[in-house]
């Protein structure tokens, strides 16, 4: 009775642990960002999900709380990517709005706005992936679908300041 017992408990456990050892590769999102723009015509949103599908095919990943660490996981990597872009496109736009005081434009201020447009946009993706959470009702597969929204949205936001710092905007 005791073997069973502790057979049983090991099997229920077996899964969380599997869980608990669901890794990323940030080396597959990168390869792919770098493969993109070193190719003309590639698109780079390509690469989205492509590190947390990976994962996911791991032993564990394939659970509802695998893919929702998947996901997160991943979705770290491209806030991180994120975050680095707005510091740098925030930077640039400082030094656009000291340049242009500096000639006496009466130009708009670019930092503000980009500023104003980020918190905005974090407003937006917020409630556009409660929605998507939404849809499911309560049920199990809301949590997967509200971080795949967070690391769709973040991802493709990431995209667009990275190419605002390519473009010099």
């Amino acid at each position: 009775m005791l073997k069973s017992l502790a057979l049983t408990l090991a099997l229920l456990a077996a899964p969380a642990m599997a869980q608990e050892d669901l890794q990323i590769d940030a080396a597959i999102l990168d390869t792919c960002l770098e493969a993109t723009s070193a190719e003309q015509g590639d698109d780079a949103e390509s690469c989205i999900g492509l590190a947390a599908q990976k994962c996911m095919e791991s032993p564990g990943g394939d659970t509802t709380a695998g893919m929702s660490i998947c996901t997160g996981k991943e979705l770290d990597l491209w806030d991180a990517k994120l975050n680095e872009s707005y510091r740098a496109l925030t930077a640039k736009a400082e030094a656009t709005d000291r340049e242009m005081d500096e000639l006496g434009s009466a130009a708009e201020k670019q930092q503000p706005l980009l500023r104003d447009m980020q918190r905005n946009w974090i407003g937006f993706r917020d409630a556009a992936c409660g929605f998507e959470r939404s849809q499911w009702g309560g049920g199990s597969g809301g949590g997967p679908a509200g971080v795949g929204c967070m690391l769709d949205m973040t991802a493709r936001q990431y995209l667009r300041l990275d190419r605002y710092l390519d473009e010099g905007a």
